[in-house]
């Protein structure tokens, strides 16, 4: 989602309980530099573990309406009153914040939305997710007092993995300062070199570590380690790549299917899934080698087939932008928090707050008119408090 270069995006939660976060990970997989071939995972069932058995007893206790409103992340523009924003997030629960615009007024900004944004919290104790674009170069939404200047992906990749790590490190600590709790990064699209700018959403901005999977892989897990030591979760993003088509999908459907990629081209987020990744933000762009019909981010054999079951990722799996997206403007704004949850998504995220009501209105028609579209948004629901749970941002008891 790259809506104005200097946007920022700021996610918040008050970070209680970020320590257990950082060291409750599971123990980390080191990933070989070179692209792994994909085997196929016998089931993406999470495995019980107390915290998932906390987050089942959570779920267990929400209405539909409170369900619904978990698998929503909505935008607050910069410059925009935290406090216009309460009574959407109270009425719908949503479940997660993502600060928008530029915002390039310093740390205590930052804080003073985000203080203001976390009282407004989900039933039950949940906190939010208030999640923020902070990758790097161009895109490094927030800046000012108490933020370092990050170099860009291209920058980032000609460093050593473990100085990255150090510095991501920082960066996160900088992040959970700030009351944000999730960094939509890193990228672990490859742009091929004779492409290059010519790709406008990822290497138009130099957004990616290395047209080299292989070394891009390297530096996407560095950089998911740094953060999660700074106890903030991240984002892999754009699954399962947007670093091959020639129209950015924020603003156009045009240029936006991708015909090459293949599983060959998916060794950087298999290396961020197996340093513990959190999320993974899906592509919308459209994936013949896939699913010729349906964008990525719409597609069960994307979404289910391909990361969940083959790759393994059993984390919670969030939209790029379906609210304002020229991508997915073909389908009513009303089914596509339905589309994306159905194809094995967890969180709709919509740049613009007038989609809340639908997508929430939507989904909890879908659970009410259909008992296997409710079990998948329970699982879904499931997967996301479970996330919080294991960020202190939510608990049992």
């Amino acid at each position: 989602m790259v809506r104005n270069v200097v946007r920022s995006l700021a996610v918040v939660a008050a970070l209680a309980g970020a320590a257990s976060f950082a060291t409750g990970c599971a123990p980390e997989r080191h990933v070989s530099a070179a692209p792994t071939s994909l085997t196929p995972s016998a089931t993406s069932t999470p495995t019980p573990t107390p915290t998932l058995s906390c987050a089942q007893a959570i779920v267990q206790r929400l209405a539909p309406a409170e369900r619904a409103g978990q698998l929503i992340m909505v935008a607050l523009d910069a410059g925009a009153d935290p406090a216009g924003l309460v009574p959407l997030l109270a009425q719908h629960h949503v479940g997660g914040v993502v600060l928008l615009g530029g915002w390039d007024e310093g740390m205590p900004a930052v804080q003073a939305a985000t203080t203001q944004l976390q009282p407004a919290t989900a039933p039950d104790g949940i906190r939010l997710l208030i999640a923020a674009d902070q990758e790097g170069g161009q895109i490094q939404q927030l800046r000012g007092e108490g933020f370092s200047d990050i170099p860009s992906g291209v920058e980032q990749g000609m460093l050593d993995p473990a100085a990255l790590q150090d510095s991501a490190r920082g960066w996160g600590g900088e992040l959970a300062n700030a009351g944000v709790n999730l960094n939509l990064a890193p990228i672990a699209d490859t742009v091929p070199d004779a492409l290059g700018s010519a790709n406008p959403p990822i290497g138009g901005y130099d957004r990616q570590f290395s047209g080299d999977p292989a070394v891009a892989a390297s530096h996407v897990s560095a950089f998911v380690r740094g953060m999660t030591q700074a106890g903030v979760a991240t984002a892999l993003k754009h699954f399962p790549g947007l670093g091959r088509v020639t129209g950015n999908t924020d603003d156009t459907d045009e240029g936006t299917t991708d015909s090459v990629t293949t599983t060959a081209d998916l060794g950087p987020f298999e290396a961020g899934i197996r340093a513990n990744v959190k999320v993974v933000m899906m592509s919308s762009a459209v994936y013949t080698q896939f699913d010729p019909a349906d964008e990525a981010v719409f597609s069960r054999a994307v979404v289910t087939d391909l990361l969940r079951t083959r790759l393994g990722f059993d984390g919670v799996v969030i939209s790029d932008d379906i609210g304002v997206a020229a991508a997915v403007s073909a389908t009513p704004v009303e089914q596509r928090a339905t589309r994306f949850i159905g194809a094995g998504g967890d969180i709709a995220l919509t740049a613009d707050p007038a989609a809340v009501a639908p997508f929430a209105d939507s989904l909890v028609a879908a659970m009410a008119a259909d008992p296997a579209f409710e079990a998948k948004v329970d699982a879904a629901v499931t997967r996301v408090v479970r996330l919080k749970v294991g960020m202190g941002l939510a608990r049992c008891g």
